[in-house]
């Protein structure tokens, strides 16, 4: 029998600091992203989510009451921390590991000692703000948008220097250190001089690009993560392909997730994201589609609430597009894979439950309660096809 899965990342739409945040993230405490922005959007309307019963995971007065159409409860993040890579992979079924937590300016030397055994030209530019140039084009520091010593960047103009080229430095800062994720990214119509202006020092001491800053999405921009310990054999998405079945990733999604003979669609703006989404469910006869919105959590860096607003109405609007298009055996799930509250008082995601939405007419209706993974998104969708399980997670479907 043919059917879909749609796949929804709503990025960053935590709905409630977990359990552990005193102890581990005290910088979270008081978290809620949703409950938050219902708080102090200028404007906000989210009529197809409050269908799916998102009043029953924030009881707001801005929310109209459930309609209970579809099946609701909330995950926790297993991952450490609050990542979005680490988050994307856990939901596709991999079981988290514990990453290494290190500054860049504590590797920076043996980065440039292998850079240049490779045959790069690298440099230290900036003694007080020390971070990598190489070939005088591409800049080796922090990600500064996100959990502390755990994530690297890559960044460059491709006006400069070809994307292969960046992936390739980024495989080898990749290969010789052990923190969460190394980035490889870049734009165009960006000068290299003004990513040099875009150098920050972070409060609590790391220096890298600030991305938004930059204009590296604005166009021609192009991204690949690199993970630490992570087997797409074992998440669903490559069990799908194995198994015959068509995956399509769009936006962030691609991105992040390595799936070989997936359709990929890159995609930042949200309109195109939901777009792309709709378009790719009518051309698809049988299959998984798994998409990510991305400009929630940038407007979550940016602690912009009414942005943020914005871009979950655009969001909402097409979500009530695909449930018109949707059969008898189509699912939506809806979810997040972090948290990032602009009103908490900084620019970094923040340790949160997410949402759990799911949507089906021959779904139940129910409370699926607080689910201890996000891998139990990946396991679902699994036993949905009727495929073997990811490596991490417990299915909902029953």
């Amino acid at each position: 029998m043919a059917k879909k899965v749609v796949l929804l990342v709503i990025d960053s739409l935590g709905v409630g600091q977990m359990d552990d945040v005193t102890k581990v993230r005290p910088q979270d405490n008081g978290a809620n992203t949703l409950k938050h922005i219902l708080d102090k959007a200028e404007y906000i309307e989210l009529p197809n989510l409050e269908k799916l019963g998102l009043k029953n995971i924030i009881n707001h007065n801005r929310l109209n009451d459930a309609q209970d159409i579809g099946a609701y409860g909330k995950i926790k993040l297993q991952h450490y921390g609050a990542d979005s890579y680490v988050g994307h992979q856990e939901i596709m079924g991999t079981k988290p590991l514990k990453p290494y937590t290190k500054p860049f300016k504590d590797v920076i030397d043996d980065v440039k000692i292998v850079l240049k055994k490779e045959g790069y030209k690298v440099s230290i530019p900036d003694k007080e703000k020390p971070y990598l140039l190489v070939n005088d084009c591409v800049y080796v520091a922090d990600n500064i948008e996100t959990d502390y010593g755990q994530i690297y960047n890559v960044t460059a103009s491709f006006d400069y220097i070809s994307y292969e080229e960046v992936l390739n430095i980024g495989r080898i800062v990749r290969e010789c250190v052990k923190v969460n994720r190394v980035i490889a990214l870049g734009g165009e119509d960006v000068t290299k001089e003004w990513l040099r202006k875009c150098v920050e020092v972070r409060d609590d001491g790391l220096i890298g690009i600030n991305s938004p800053k930059s204009g590296v999405y604005q166009k021609g921009y192009k991204c690949r993560h690199m993970g630490y310990g992570v087997d797409p054999k074992g998440q669903v998405s490559t069990i799908l392909m194995k198994n015959g079945i068509d995956v399509t990733l769009i936006g962030k999604m691609q991105d992040v997730i390595d799936c070989d003979g997936a359709t990929k669609i890159p995609a930042v703006d949200t309109e195109l994201v939901m777009k792309s989404i709709v378009e790719s469910f009518t051309r698809m006869k049988h299959g998984f589609i798994s998409a990510t919105v991305q400009e929630t959590d940038l407007a979550g860096h940016a602690q912009d609430v009414d942005k943020y607003a914005h871009r979950l109405m655009v969001v909402d609007k097409y979500i009530g597009l695909l449930m018109d298009k949707m059969r008898h055996e189509d699912v939506l799930i809806i979810s997040a894979d972090h948290g990032n509250d602009p009103t908490i008082g900084h620019s970094q995601h923040t340790r949160e439950n997410v949402l759990l939405l799911v949507y089906g007419k021959n779904i139940k209706k129910d409370n699926l309660g607080i689910r201890k993974t996000l891998s139990d998104i990946g396991a679902t969708v699994a036993e949905y096809f009727n495929v073997h399980k990811p490596e991490n997670g417990s299915s909902f479907l029953n």
